[in-house]
């Protein structure tokens, strides 16, 4: 079950504080709070001690929270203890995971996964993902080739292989459905029903949802998938974080690249991530920022699957200075160390602006959002600025900052 030899809690000294919920307060694995204490873990986030109070007891929940409060590794918690506690005896099969997690875009997928890893570090537990836009038969022969406790996917790639009849959901005991609202809004929810018909029934699985909104079809859909689950929502006291300075550019759009390649260059930006609400306008950055001499890459639905994690890590590492890309493509982006975020646009729906953001100022470092307002796009302000529930910092740029 655990590979803990000489580590107890006593090397995992976390004070008890008022008004904080430890994990230490939670009757947890000890392989499990090994790797919680390697993940650098103390205290629980709001959304973490609310859920886990009643996931840990078997409990379905329906998740309400924004990007970054912590609720991955509340889910991951929840099923890991409950698979440590709960060993199978009996023969299993390749390609029947016990716990199915889904999640909207690839990149989450892999953020998912990476976390799982980290957290059944010191298990026995089997973790791997099925994504699309990569390796097929790879996926394939991980799948035939051994038993699986946690299966990550993606809705498409899960159900080619699930057609195939190299996968098998009758044995799941744990379904987490992540980013519901994301994953309506990008028309998955038809492959999502089909996938959830292949898991036992609602009553012979637990089931975990989360969403950053709970719109009256995420509502319909958690009711019809869960049963007599509890409810968390945690509202945050500002919907963006005070670690991000934000400011808003007013400047015109024949001046947005030299104003964004100067802004780079001249205030020594090390670690930046830049958004485009397109692909076209993503590559045409790329292809320019690349001719000027930047380390550059991009990351967009245009670009491949191994590209794509490839250029993940090269930006984790540093050899990627500024990395572009869409809100699909970013959603998944959790990265330490990003010191500034850039709006080349402004994105048209708010809540995508709190995820663009919320790529800096993590971990409770210092991080700086800049946007750019130009005529096609600074009517979207008013909107954004209620939705986040204060006044952005506007001004044009200094003179020296628009220079060809």
């Amino acid at each position: 079950m655990s590979n803990t030899p000489g580590w107890s809690l006593a090397d995992f000294d976390v004070p008890a504080q008022e008004g904080q919920t430890r994990f230490h307060d939670f009757d947890l694995a000890l392989p499990l709070m090994r790797g919680i204490a390697e993940s650098g873990f103390q205290y629980c986030t709001p959304i973490q001690a609310e859920v886990l109070t009643y996931t840990l007891k078997g409990s379905d929940a329906i998740g309400r929270a924004q990007t970054g409060t912590g609720k991955t590794a509340a889910f991951l918690i929840t099923l890991i203890n409950d698979m440590l506690n709960n060993p199978i005896d009996g023969q299993r099969y390749a390609g029947e995971p016990r716990a199915l997690i889904i999640a909207p875009t690839r990149e989450l997928a892999l953020q998912i996964e990476k976390d799982a890893h980290q957290l059944t570090k010191y298990t026995n537990l089997k973790v791997m993902s099925v994504v699309g836009g990569m390796n097929f038969t790879r996926q394939q022969e991980t799948l035939q080739g051994a038993e699986i406790d946690i299966l990550v996917a993606t809705p498409g790639r899960l159900l080619d292989f699930a057609n195939r009849r190299d996968l098998w959901l009758d044995r799941v005991e744990t379904l987490v459905i992540d980013e519901a609202d994301r994953m309506l809004d990008m028309g998955f929810i038809p492959d999502v029903k089909r996938i959830v018909r292949l898991t036992p029934p609602c009553t012979h699985r637990q089931t975990l949802l989360f969403s950053a909104t709970f719109n009256n079809d995420v509502m319909n859909l958690s009711q019809r998938w869960t049963q007599d689950a509890e409810v968390v929502e945690i509202e945050p006291t500002q919907v963006t974080t005070d670690t991000v300075v934000q400011k808003v550019f007013i400047t015109e759009k024949s001046q947005k690249f030299d104003l964004l390649y100067n802004l780079i260059t001249t205030k020594n930006f090390d670690k930046v991530i830049v958004f485009a609400n397109r692909r076209d306008i993503t590559r045409r950055l790329y292809e320019r920022l690349q001719k000027k001499g930047l380390r550059t890459a991009m990351l967009s639905g245009e670009v491949p699957q191994n590209r794509r994690v490839k250029t993940l890590e090269n930006f984790r590492n540093g050899l990627v200075q500024v990395l572009i890309a869409t809100d699909v493509a970013g959603r998944g982006i959790h990265i330490d160390g990003v010191s500034h975020v850039i709006n080349y646009n402004l994105p048209e729906d708010p809540e995508d602006y709190v995820h663009r953001i919320g790529r800096t100022g993590r971990a409770g470092n210092d991080g700086i959002s800049i946007s750019f307002a130009c005529e096609d796009d600074a009517f979207l302000l008013p909107q954004l600025e209620e939705a986040i529930g204060k006044k952005l910092d506007c001004g044009y740029p200094p003179e020296e900052l628009l220079k060809s």
